[in-house]
């Protein structure tokens, strides 16, 4: 493997900097043309459905699961984005709030899925009279700016559309 060793000295802090370059890095392609490292899923790889709805004192809870449709193994890390859509297409308020729960790579071979359980009530709280009812759900995976999924999703979120959402697990 080449390896190429770069020093550059600040003047004007004294810091000097030193950075190795490599030819051929970790990710880099092997003889036969395949990528040894796995990537970060990207939208465009994974697909979105919601399981079941469960139910219990005013309280819903179900499941947001993202498969890996590539035919490449990826990650996901963290928290999904979501926004509520009702019948007319008109975006609901929607609240998503992170549990205190840690985060961990979930690596996803083709065709697997992972998790993150979302929780909302459905009784209203303050001076709320009426709770809106979704008709779909904008997904946006972690670490995605630029793409989202969209699938139907049936729910009445009160609390001014406040969905608790646990990091997706395996």
């Amino acid at each position: 493997m080449e390896r190429t060793t770069r020093v550059a000295a600040l003047a004007t802090t004294g810091l000097v900097l030193v950075s190795t370059l490599y030819a051929a890095g970790p990710a880099s392609a092997s003889a036969s043309g395949n990528s040894t490292a796995v990537q970060r899923c990207h939208t465009g790889a994974l697909k979105a459905k919601v399981g079941g709805q469960d139910a219990g004192a005013g309280q819903r809870y179900a499941q947001l699961i993202l498969t890996n449709k590539s035919s490449r193994s990826c990650w996901l890390y963290g928290f999904p984005g979501l926004i509520m859509f009702d019948s007319h297409g008109d975006a609901l308020r929607t609240r998503p709030r992170r549990e205190a729960v840690t985060p961990h790579k979930v690596v996803l071979k083709p065709g697997k899925s992972a998790h993150a359980r979302l929780h909302w009530g459905v009784i209203q709280t303050g001076s709320e009279t009426t709770c809106p009812t979704s008709a779909r759900l904008m997904i946006i995976p972690p670490d995605e700016v630029n793409a989202h999924l969209e699938i139907p999703f049936v729910a009445t979120a009160c609390d001014a559309g406040r969905i608790d959402m646990r990091p997706f697990a395996a």
